[in-house]
Parts: structure tokens; sequence; C-alpha cells
């Protein structure tokens, strides 16, 4: 198969922060919030550069919703950022109200998304918030997989009209997209071209998802790997050709298998080309404190757990 090379582990919150120095200087109508965590978020750049336009809301992520929202009346293009966990959940009434419900032109930029946050432990490793994010009517919803691709959805959706989440991570992981690629919002990208199985994943599981086809490869068995970095709207057409080509599909996501890509897909596949499919995700629990590769081995996110719901899908077809 097609050999994929990181180019140096580095955090897609860095891609993130990266991306907004790069609209500080393009896009003059770009702010960026933040609930007092400019270091996690990496976008002191930003602010260095443009500290006009930068807003230090702190420990009050409502009042930077409701902020951000207030901002794009005036023509702003706000990025209101901080965890994961304080994006969504803390603030969904804000979110469903003032922004969504509006159809406010923010961009909610989450990090320390998952259980790879790590030792801050369950209170902090959101685990439902793609699901709380794709069903607000209009909300689309964005998961990169390594700090490139980050970078260049974090530019991207400056250019989106309409509310957008943007989900990102903390640890050092695999960078191995393009550094000057064009982040299509909706649009699927291919990978790796299979026949047995198709392995759709999203986020900081796509490198794993291509380490276990790698290795099944080696076995045999022919494995078309699909990056669904936009989980709303879902790319249907590139899911749908793929299935009807291997006849099976193993989805794979740091997110709960109950409201993440996992599901979106599987409703797509009832209503369109019932498919025989299984979830490598979390399995309706809160995560625990430890090292981020420790946990995503005990929760089953990496690449051994992707190989065996493979083989477990293969047989079936």
């Amino acid at each position: 198969m097609t050999k994929y090379t990181d180019q140096g582990k580095q955090d897609t919150r860095s891609g993130f922060g990266a991306g907004m120095t790069v609209l500080g200087r393009t896009n003059p109508n770009v702010v960026a919030l933040c609930a007092d965590l400019v270091g996690s978020l990496k976008i002191q750049p930003f602010i260095d550069e443009h500290p006009e336009r930068f807003f230090q809301v702190g420990i009050a992520e409502a009042n930077m919703m409701g902020i951000a929202a207030g901002l794009t009346i005036g023509g702003k293009i706000p990025f209101a950022t901080t965890f994961a966990n304080f994006a969504t959940g803390r603030v969904y009434d804000q979110i469903r109200q003032s922004i969504a419900y509006s159809g406010k032109n923010v961009k909610i930029c989450a990090s320390h998304a998952g259980v790879t946050l790590g030792e801050d432990g369950a209170t902090h490793q959101i685990l439902e918030d793609i699901g709380l994010m794709k069903m607000l009517p209009g909300m689309t919803v964005i998961n990169p997989c390594d700090f490139n691709q980050t970078k260049a959805a974090t530019i991207a959706i400056a250019e989106h009209q309409g509310p957008v989440y943007l989900r990102f991570g903390r640890p050092k992981v695999a960078n191995f997209t393009p550094a000057d690629q064009n982040f299509e919002i909706g649009k699927a990208l291919m990978l790796h071209k299979g026949s047995d199985v198709t392995i759709v994943a999203t986020g900081h599981l796509v490198w794993q998802s291509l380490l276990a086809a790698e290795n099944l490869e080696n076995q045999g068995v022919s494995c078309e790997v699909i990056n669904m970095h936009t989980i709303k709207p879902l790319d249907e057409a590139a899911l749908l050709a793929s299935v009807r080509k291997t006849g099976c599909i193993v989805t794979a996501e740091e997110h709960n298998y109950l409201g993440g890509l996992g599901e979106s897909v599987a409703r797509t596949l009832s209503l369109h080309q019932p498919t025989p499919q299984e979830f490598v995700a979390t399995q309706d629990t809160f995560g625990e404190s430890g090292t981020p590769e420790l946990l995503m081995e005990k929760y089953g996110l990496n690449n051994k757990a992707i190989e065996a719901a493979v083989l477990k899908v293969l047989k079936r077809k």
C-alpha cells in the first residue's frame, strides 16, 4: 500500500495556532477570544501581532460565546477558543440559542478533546462533544487528523459562512498530510484504495487506521482508508461508493460510539446501503487519568483495535 511518512510528531492544537497566525495576516475580520487558555490553544503569535483583535474573557465561557455571537453582527469572524469540554458541554445553551439558532458566523475552536487529553482525567476528557454539536441545526463539525490538516482547516473555516465546531487535540501525533493541502469542508479524503474492507476514520484515529491497514495488507487484507475529517456535513457519496465496493466497514474515532462519526455512518448506510459495520470508539464510558498512549490502549482506540475490528467485520460479509 501507499506509505505515508510521519514528517515529525506535532500536536494538532499547534496546527490551529499556526492557522490563526496566517489568518491574522490575511483576514482583518478574524478576531480571537479565549477563556484563560492562550498557551494551551497556541494563539500567542496571533495576539502578539494583533493585540487589538484579541479578547481575553477569562474563565467565563458562556460569556465568551455571547460576545462571539455579538461580534458577528459587526462583520467580524470570531474564533472562540478553549478546551473541548468547556467549549461544548459547559456552554451548550449559549451555543444553541445565541449561535446555532441565530445562524451566527462563530467558529468554536476546541482543543484537548478525547482521552488523549491525558492526565487531567475524566472531568476534562469529553467524549460526547461531536454528538452534541452535530445535532445542532446548521452547525458544521470538523475533526482534522494532524498538524498540517488542522492548520488548513483553520484557514478554511474563516471563509465558510455559518457556525463551525473545529475539534483538535493535545498530544504530539504523526504529521503526515501535505503541508500545502487545500482543505475542502465536507469532502472526505481517500488515503488508500482497497477492495476487502472500508476503514473510515477521523482525528487521531486516521494515522492509526493507516498503521492497521499496512499490517493487514501484509496479511492479505486489502483496506480502503478514508479520512472523514468533516463529520457534518458527511460525505455520503464517498462513503457509499466505497462500501458498495468492499461490502463491509469499520469506523474509528476518539469519541463515544453513541453520537459520533460511526453513528452518522450507520444512519447513512441504513438508509442507502445496509452494510456490516464495526465501531472503534469508546463504549459509552467516561475516561480516566493516564498517559494518552495508555488510555488509547485501554479504551481500544489504536491500530490494534482497528485490526481486530476489521477481522471481525470481514466474517460478517
